[in-house]
């Protein structure tokens, strides 16, 4: 079962929305005894980083999460700043990130952004995916929503699995083994993401 961790800083009403179309079996967790039945877990996250990582931190489930993807090797996506505390640190804050994918979280050049409005990067953009099989039948130029000022640099470009433009190519997902994550809201993104969270749901046992 796909476990949705609660831990104060995502819209998990959305995601419970669209693998209610899929009819796709979810829990959602805010304590760590929930998670002994998870087969895959979404980790979302809207905020700063150093919010979202002491909010995890002190959720009491990050020892558990960890447990279930680095011994018992499921599947996990992090979405938005879901995606950015899995990284080693940020621009943004003090905290130490997750790790689990080395790069650091980088703030845009708005020197190379020729808008008016510059940062947040705020509304759709198309995306260039690569390998992976949460993009299985997702085209090239798919277009995604998005709202953020940072994003994720990979310190291994092959961890790199879809890129976007905002004033310069950006990682945009990224993937390490069972560790999968993307910078844009799937659960706000019609299709295009209904079909990547089916995507994800089908690596789950």
């Amino acid at each position: 079962m796909i476990s949705i961790v609660d831990y104060g800083c995502g819209n998990i009403k959305a995601f419970q929305n669209v693998f209610k179309k899929l009819n796709v079996p979810i829990q959602v967790v805010t304590q760590k005894e929930d998670l002994a039945n998870a087969s895959g877990i979404i980790l979302p996250g809207v905020g700063a980083f150093d919010f979202v990582m002491r909010s995890f931190n002190n959720s009491g489930m990050r020892e558990s999460v960890e447990s279930k993807i680095f011994e018992e090797k499921i599947p996990v996506l992090g979405v938005c700043a879901g995606m950015q505390i899995m990284a080693s640190s940020s621009e943004e804050g003090q905290e130490v990130g997750l790790g689990w994918i080395g790069g650091t979280v980088r703030h845009f050049d708005t020197s190379t952004i020729p808008f008016s409005t510059k940062v947040p990067h705020m509304g759709w953009n198309s995306i260039s995916p690569t390998h992976s099989k949460i993009f299985s039948g997702i085209e090239h130029g798919a277009r995604y929503y998005f709202v953020h000022t940072y994003y994720f640099d990979p310190e291994n470009s092959t961890n790199s699995i879809a890129t976007s433009n905002y004033g310069g190519e950006f990682t945009c997902a990224v993937e390490k083994e069972n560790i999968y994550g993307v910078q844009f809201h799937p659960e706000k993104s019609h299709s295009a993401g209904i079909e990547l969270l089916k995507n994800f749901s089908e690596l789950v046992c």
